[in-house]
């Protein structure tokens, strides 16, 4: 039976200031997923490392992802589904959907590719609507694409790549705390005030122009987020000295990725990486929590075929 095995790059959503609609794949960081074709028509997860998670398709993300794209083919197929998750659920760096992701391309790939990157963006999607009951596509549209995403919107989907400074260096700090990103949407308020909006809607402006343009000094004035960051940074313990020490550290820019509690920095030089590694390091170890810290380039391939 044909085998395809996948690797799906964890993701930092909203960069700051793109509620929502803004995200980055990274690099080293992700899930893999091995999809074996069945003699039947079953959909059967028969392994998952790496994290505790239900074996039921039904409950599971792959599973919703993997439907909605045998919903669109004309070819009733069974597969056998095996997990590796090296993004763990709950960190803020699009655990759910680096498993959407990798398997709608798996599948995409083990059918002869009918399905084009917006197609399985939408699919995904159907994972992420179980994960967090409401579909987005920040995460799972930079985890297939690769490099920087703008999700224009999502009815219908609209995908914009952005052209981005091929020095960017993220680094990421993941206190090992869970966040659920149901949970900590129904922390945000319902409405936002005109000002905020305003000052948001000119900031994800400045950093799509910024990363365009190679303009550092501006990528950093518009990673700022008046809307999420206020209230999901109460979730994050010592998030605001980390920030502070980030940025005398030498980030360009720092923020929650996405519902949190990882955080990220960016820096267009990798001593200055290191070195912000290096401080929230110590900031959450000698605070007594321990803290996973990873540098890395941004994916600009997206998920893809591990042969």
């Amino acid at each position: 039976m044909r085998k395809v095995k996948v690797f799906a790059p964890a993701t930092v959503a909203n960069v700051g200031c793109g509620f929502d609609v803004m995200g980055l794949a990274l690099e080293g960081i992700g899930d893999e997923i091995t999809i074996t074709q069945r003699a039947d028509s079953k959909i059967v997860i028969s392994k998952i490392t790496g994290a505790d998670l239900p074996y039921d398709p039904n409950n599971n993300v792959v599973g919703a992802a993997l439907k909605a794209l045998l919903a669109e083919h004309d070819q009733a197929i069974g597969v056998d589904i095996e997990i590796d998750k090296k993004v763990m659920p709950g960190s803020g760096l699009g655990s759910s959907a680096s498993s959407s992701a990798g398997i709608v391309v798996a599948a995409n790939i083990l059918l002869g590719n009918p399905f084009s990157k917006n197609d399985l963006v939408r699919f995904a999607m159907e994972g992420e609507r179980l994960a967090s009951k409401k579909p987005h596509a920040d995460n799972v549209a930079a985890s297939i694409y690769g490099g920087f995403v703008l999700i224009r919107s999502i009815s219908p989907l609209d995908i914009i790549p952005i052209n981005y400074p091929d020095n960017l260096v993220i680094t990421i700090a993941h206190p090992q705390i869970e966040v659920k990103t149901a949970e900590a949407k129904k922390m945000l308020k319902e409405s936002v005030r005109l000002d905020d909006a305003i000052t948001q809607w000119g900031n994800t402006a400045g950093l799509v122009a910024g990363l365009m343009k190679g303009d550092y000094d501006l990528i950093g004035r518009s990673i700022m987020d008046v809307v999420a960051e206020p209230i999901r940074s109460l979730l994050i313990p010592f998030y605001h000295e980390a920030k502070q020490k980030a940025r005398e550290a030498g980030a360009i820019g720092f923020n929650i990725s996405g519902s949190g509690p990882a955080m990220f920095a960016i820096t267009n030089d990798l001593g200055k990486a290191e070195k912000i590694k290096s401080v929230l390091h110590h900031i959450y170890e000698s605070n007594g929590i321990p803290i996973n810290c990873y540098i890395s380039g941004i994916s600009s391939g997206g998920v893809s075929e591990k042969i």
